[in-house]
Order: C-alpha cells, then structure tokens, then sequence
C-alpha cells in the first residue's frame, strides 16, 4: 500500500481532481490543471488545434523509443505537448498509456491551456508557452509506501549509491531516451529496483540536475521506506523491493551494483 502526496500542499482543488481519477483508475498517479496558464473557450481555436495535436501524438506510429514532443497553431493559439513513456514500454503500450492519459487530462482539465497527468507508465502534458528543452521541478508528486525497510543504514546506502549510478546513466543518454534501470542487493534477502528516466529534449547536465533534486525529494519524504517514487515535468524515479520494469533495447538489466 503507497500514499500519495503532492509538493505543492497549496493546491487543493488538484488533490481532488487527483481522488477522481484515483477512483476511476487506480494506475493514474497524479493530475494538475494549472488556472495561471490561461483557459480556453470550448470550439476554440486553441480548443481545435489541441484536440488536432493530441490526437496526431498518440497516433504516430513513426516514433517507437517513447518521447513525443509536437507543437501545433500559431500565435496565441499554439499548443504545445510532450507525452513520455517509461523506457521498457512497449510502443503500443506506450501509445494506449498517452491516448488513455490524453482523454483523462482533457476531461478533468476541460478549460485549462496548461495541464499535466502522471501515470504509471506514461507522463502526458500540454501549455500554451515553449516547454521543449526546459528543465521544470513542479508541477511534481511523490509516492511513498506504508512499510520501512530493516537494517535501515544499510538500504539507504545502497539506495542512494543506486540512484546516483543511475543518474549517470540516464543523463549520458541520447535524444530519444534517457533512461536507466538496474537493481542492487541491500542485504542477503532483500534487493532494491531502480530506474530513472528525464525527457530527453533536456540537455545531459540540466537531466542530471533534475534528478538530483528528485533524489533529494525522496531523501525528505521517504527516507527507510522500502519503495518511492518522485514525478515531476522533466524527470522521475522510482525505486521498489520487486522488480516493476523489463529489460529495453536501450537499457538491459545490468549486473546487480555493488555496495560502495
């Protein structure tokens, strides 16, 4: 069992659109219509060229490592959106996950130029300003489960040595992934899993400082918990006691590190 919390503790009409989805599909981790974006009027212009721009996102058969990021409309009107699937989903997987995301945020987010939903496998998110190439921490969630590891020092140890591994990987990456995944035994019985991934319009430097700060996020929130994940715009992680992704093209499951 996980809680759910948001880093922006002010947005309280965002927590319950979060209840919503939670209820109507319990692999939506978090959503957030963003009112300081501006809002559109229904059969809009922008309303138009969103629609148009989505529905060619999750249509597109071309691409198949998982980063969509399209602009559509001009002036005023211009949409912009950057939909992301985790590194060892499948391209019609990947697909489903946006297109199941993509009808969600329009639906919970019916007015808002600016939204973004978190799921479990795929990060979708739309503004009516430039969102390509630019590193952003919020908005951002964390999850965290209910149970705390034993021999605490040593867990957090391997974890943290983990994650920085990992962060290097992912931030070498090219520009159609950066993701990493790969697992490292805490102890004679128990073995964490990692993986890290950034939207891989970000350079390698502003990729390794997001996760940096995701990785500090965690060291604050869920410190001992024997898994957690952080989500924000331009990064996430995660880390579980069971394994929770499959060996990519991209990024096979490596040798366990070792403790350091």
């Amino acid at each position: 069992m996980a809680a759910v919390v948001s880093s922006r503790s002010f947005v309280c009409c965002v927590l319950f659109l979060f209840i919503v989805v939670s209820q109507a599909s319990a692999q939506y981790n978090y959503v957030s219509c963003d009112n300081n974006g501006g809002n559109y009027t229904a059969d809009s212009t922008y309303q138009t060229n969103l629609n148009t721009l989505l529905s060619n996102l999750t249509s597109n058969t071309q691409i198949n490592y998982g980063f969509y990021n399209f602009s559509y409309g001009e002036n005023s009107d211009t949409v912009n959106a950057i939909g992301l699937c985790r590194g060892d989903v499948e391209p019609d997987e990947c697909r489903s996950c946006l297109s199941d995301a993509r009808d969600n945020l329009t639906q919970l987010c019916p007015n808002q130029k600016e939204a973004i939903l978190y799921h479990d496998r795929c990060m979708l998110r739309y503004s009516n300003r430039s969102i390509f190439g630019l590193m952003e921490t919020q908005p951002s969630y964390y999850m965290l489960n209910v149970n705390n590891a034993t021999e605490v020092y040593q867990f957090n140890q391997v974890l943290n040595n983990l994650l920085r591994i990992l962060t290097g990987m992912a931030a070498s990456g090219d520009s159609r992934r950066k993701y990493a995944a790969a697992n490292a035994g805490a102890s004679n019985y128990q073995t964490i899993y990692g993986v890290v991934q950034c939207t891989p319009d970000l350079p390698q430097q502003e990729c390794y400082r997001c996760l940096v700060g995701a990785i500090a996020e965690i060291s604050a929130c869920c410190s001992s918990r024997i898994g957690a994940r952080v989500g924000r715009p331009s990064c996430n992680i995660r880390y579980e006691n069971y394994s929770f992704y499959e060996p990519t093209e991209y990024a096979p499951a490596p040798a366990p590190v070792p403790l350091m």
